[in-house]
């Protein structure tokens, strides 16, 4: 047995079907695409990314790089060393007393104080976030932080 002597089971192979090569063909006059309709005419075809009339993905997509997550919450920064000069020793620095002094906007917005700085100043802070160095330096100069639970 050789190479050339090869060939195919029999029934495993199926003759091509040769569309729009007239009636006698088995595939005539409307060449297997039926009379009417999207299917019919040439290039009649949904699209790459056709999503059966739902806006396709490509389309719900922001058009911009990057990504805006609408849940999430800015904290207004304070450092340290803000609380420093604008507070005196034995203050309660909470969002009011910051609308007061100037540094935030509004008494309500979400305010994490950061360890930019010295303290030397025993406050007592109340505001929704502190990091770790400013709670050590807080901490250190005889002030104590409370965060809500």
């Amino acid at each position: 047995m050789q190479l050339h002597d090869l060939k195919p089971n029999a029934g495993s192979t199926h003759k091509r079907k040769r569309i729009g090569r007239g009636n006698s063909s088995g595939q005539g006059t409307y060449a297997g695409r039926g009379q009417n309709g999207q299917g019919s005419r040439s290039g009649g075809t949904k699209g790459a990314g056709f999503e059966g009339g739902q806006t396709p993905l490509a389309m719900r997509l922001p058009k911009l790089p990057g990504f805006k997550n609408p849940r999430r919450i800015e904290f207004a920064p304070v450092n340290v060393s803000r609380l420093e000069e604008k507070f005196e020793d034995g203050a309660v620095v909470d969002g009011a007393a910051l609308k007061a002094a100037g540094i935030i906007k509004n008494e309500f917005e979400p305010v994490k104080v950061l360890g930019n700085g010295e303290i030397t100043k025993k406050l007592t802070v109340k505001v929704d976030k502190v990091s770790a160095s400013a709670q050590a330096k807080i901490e250190a100069a005889g002030g104590k932080v409370e965060l809500p639970c």
